[in-house]
């Protein structure tokens, strides 16, 4: 059983730093995009402060973020790296299976990937994910490097947007448009 202690606060900085754009993008009318809260069940509560203090997660979590970008239906899930290689363990079958099952409803699925030691991020399409995903299953690499990577959705923060992805999403749903024709 997980607890909720036992995660610390990892990720909590990336996660403060998506929230603030967010924010900003549903600011300027850009995108409502929410995060999604994992349920826990308290195991102990300070009666003092009347804090959790220990709990257990209910359930598998789907994706950290849902909502939409000017019409379009989006999930996405955070993930930090602290090297070149991503491990797919970091990500769970049930996760995929749902991105997937939003893709099949007219969505858009990614993962935003920050790479803590160059300070940059990677917006990763779950068609991209799916063929790190398949040859694992296959019996390859269980993980990918950063030069397997497409270059051109790497992005850094700008001034006014802490982590730009919808830049990143525009030329997905372009790269999209044009496989279609």
């Amino acid at each position: 059983m997980a607890t909720w202690n036992s995660r610390g606060l990892r990720g909590s900085l990336l996660e403060d730093m998506i929230n603030r754009t967010n924010e900003k993008y549903r600011e300027n009318n850009l995108a409502l995009i929410q995060k999604i809260p994992t349920p826990i069940t308290p195991i102990n509560i300070d009666k003092d402060s009347r804090h959790i203090t220990l709990a257990y997660f209910d359930q598998k979590s789907t994706v950290d973020y849902i909502g939409a970008v000017q019409g379009i239906p989006v999930c996405f899930d955070a993930k930090e790296c602290s090297k070149d290689t991503f491990a797919l363990q970091n990500i769970h079958q049930h996760q995929v299976d749902f991105m997937a099952s939003f893709e099949k409803q007219g969505g858009i699925s990614f993962l935003l990937i920050h790479y803590s030691h160059k300070d940059i991020f990677y917006y990763l399409s779950l068609r991209q994910l799916l063929i790190f995903w398949d040859r694992a299953a296959r019996g390859g690499r269980k993980s990918f490097r950063f030069h397997e990577l497409e270059e051109k959705y790497i992005f850094s923060p700008k001034q006014g947007v802490l982590i730009p992805y919808l830049e990143m999403l525009q030329k997905d749903l372009e790269e999209r448009e044009n496989s279609l024709t």
